[in-house]
């Protein structure tokens, strides 16, 4: 049984919780409805729409959606195996940027409510099967630049309405079944392509085409040819001169790149994802420097890098210690092996490994806001703190990647490390939960494993201390000492002196025990949020208090 204060903690994550839900409910509940009715009228066989459900509160964390301020505004579902119609509910979606739906087989007609998709810049609905005359309303997306409608069975004239589409830059409706004539206006697009129709472009096929970068359409054979022989012969002379420069300048480089003995350890093998070699590596963190040290922990440090190549991808290189020891060898191959498993927009990608006989490297994407405890508590001079907006959107995203691992993953997967550090932010402050070095699977019958305590002070279960058995609840402890760590700012161990009103009180479950008691509640807040700021959590806390 939980004692009365423990409770009151419950409830007060509850109403935080609700607090965030009752700001979002009236602008998400109408998103999540339309994009199930799309679900729902496409065929989609190999479940890439499988999170797209009813029950959940917001979208913004389903697979292949992206948002703005919690607003749907981009929908990627290329090459995804769907079939089935476009549903009229999209239309319902008005902060939609960007419909991309190309390289599938859907069928039947484009909705005339499209139409209403104001803020449209991109529509590809390119290579499916969709039949029908175009319609006139889609003349209304008057932001429209990207226009992709090419093989299709679509039939009937452009519409006029299209010579109202003043920002369009990329037209192509190649290889449909559309006649007439071509409005003017959009002969004078910067790129367009209406090939393998039967519309009147002049004497010169070459009309009915310029300078597109979409597909379809017949190319200059010859023109091609000289391009690319051209092409070729200044790749290969660039290429020349930069391999002489980067041999200049390795030959006088002051850093020393230490060669690992056998270079590749090919034992170890992960199926499709990437084996880096370790001079790649090297070379991408300058020679693993402690200037691209990013993080540390338990069983390595974690190192930024750019991947050579005219992407200059960032990364970041987890090296790992003491991998010729059991628990070294182990932690490598679980995160390989449970990453492999999660595929989660809430769970950090794996991009690949390096394998030496005494070397275990892991390579992920770099998340340019690096954690949620550096966010909280390592500002920089003039960097604004997360506003109350932002931790709650943080709070739901890192829920969603553990109900993920709780209840989608076969077996299970339990963290067993959940705290603020181990919650990553990509650029859009998109919550990520990594670093798996201490998960354990969970068969399906079974509700615990047992295995040594492990896991970082302030942020194991007391249970879970006591009994060495992790569970679900392991993690959702830590998820909770994670939400108290955003709402006040401070570390689960560490305050400020000012904050500390006696020594004994050093975990911050305690040190929130003690002011709840107290009913110093505005003392709760991270005082890095602005005053009208901290209303919603106080108010949260003050119900808990009352009750």
């Amino acid at each position: 049984m939980m004692d009365s204060v423990s409770m009151k903690l419950l409830a007060f994550v509850f109403l935080l919780l609700r607090c965030q839900r009752a700001s979002l409910a009236l602008a998400v509940d109408f998103q999540v409805e339309a994009l199930v009715e799309m679900r729902t009228q496409l065929g989609d066989k190999r479940g890439v729409l499988s999170d797209w459900k009813d029950n959940q509160m917001s979208p913004c964390y389903w697979a292949n959606v992206n948002c703005q301020d919690n607003k749907v505004t981009t929908i990627i579902l290329s090459s995804s195996g769907l079939t089935g119609s476009l549903s009229p509910s999209i239309a319902k979606l008005t902060t939609l940027q960007q419909l991309i739906l190309d390289n599938n087989n859907i069928t039947g007609g484009i909705p005339p409510e499209f139409g209403n998709l104001s803020g449209l810049t991109i529509l590809n609905l390119g290579r499916n099967n969709l039949n029908g005359s175009i319609p006139d309303s889609l003349g209304q997306l008057s932001k429209l630049q990207n226009l992709d409608l090419s093989h299709n069975y679509l039939t009937g004239n452009i519409p006029s309405s299209f010579s109202n589409l003043l920002s369009l830059s990329d037209i192509n409706l190649a290889y449909n079944n559309i006649r007439g004539a071509i409005p003017q206006h959009l002969l004078q697009v910067a790129q367009y392509n209406y090939a393998g129709n039967h519309l009147n472009c002049g004497q010169n096929l070459s009309a009915c085409e310029r300078g597109s970068t979409l597909t379809g359409g017949s190319k200059n054979f010859k023109l091609n040819v000289v391009i690319g022989s051209i092409a070729g012969a200044v790749t290969f002379s660039v290429t020349v001169v930069l391999v002489l420069l980067w041999w200049q300048r390795m030959r006088y480089r002051p850093e020393i790149f230490i060669d690992v003995s056998g270079q590749n350890d090919h034992m170890l093998e992960f199926g499709q994802i990437k084996r880096f070699s370790w001079r790649e590596l090297q070379i991408a963190t300058s020679n693993f420097s402690e200037q691209n040290v990013l993080g540390k922990g338990g069983f390595g440090k974690v190192y930024k890098g750019v991947l050579p190549g005219p992407n200059s991808i960032k990364i970041a290189v987890k090296r790992l210690l003491n991998v010729d020891s059991r628990d070294g060898e182990m932690a490598f191959l679980r995160e390989v092996e449970l990453i492999s498993i999660a595929v989660h927009k809430n769970i950090l990608r794996l991009i690949g490994f390096c394998t030496t006989p005494t070397e275990r490297l892991l390579v992920y994407p770099f998340m340019e806001n690096l954690s949620v405890a550096s966010r909280l508590r390592d500002i920089k001079l003039n960097e604004p703190a997360l506003d109350w907006s932002t931790r709650m959107r943080i709070a739901l995203g890192a829920a969603c990647g553990l109900e993920y691992l709780h209840e989608h993953c076969n077996p299970k997967i339990i963290h067993r490390d959940v705290k603020a550090a181990n919650v990553l932010l990509d650029g859009n402050f998109e919550a990520v939960v990594g670093d798996f070095g201490l998960a354990k699977m969970v068969d399906i019958g079974r509700n615990t494993v047992t295995t040594g305590v492990r896991g970082t002070m302030g942020h194991v279960a007391p249970e879970y201390i006591k009994t060495g058995r992790p569970s679900v609840k392991t993690d959702i402890f830590g998820y909770g000492v994670m939400l108290l760590e955003i709402v006040t700012g401070e570390r689960a161990i560490a305050f400020h002196p000012d904050r500390i009103e006696e020594a004994g009180e050093i975990l911050l479950t305690d040190q929130v025990k003690l002011w709840m008691e107290e009913g110093r509640l505005l003392d709760l807040v991270d005082r890095n949020l602005d005053a009208g700021r901290r209303d919603c959590p106080s108010r949260a806390v003050g119900g808990v208090a009352a009750g």
